[in-house]
């Protein structure tokens, strides 16, 4: 599932050898594929963490 529509333009391929960095490193070497938004403007439509966090509380 992906929050916005694109085309997936690279993969981590260092996650098949090594994927606990997902848990250990997720916003950094951790990284699963990066995209190509189809629409850019959609990004402005998603929640940073702590906007994410908060709307789990309500």
């Amino acid at each position: 599932y992906m929050p916005i529509g694109g085309e997936v333009v690279e993969v981590n391929q260092s996650l098949e050898d090594g994927p606990e960095v997902i848990n250990s490193d997720p916003f950094g070497e951790g990284w699963m594929m990066k995209i190509k938004a189809a629409d850019p403007d959609e990004i402005d439509t998603l929640l940073v963490a702590q906007a994410y966090s908060n709307n789990l509380e309500q």
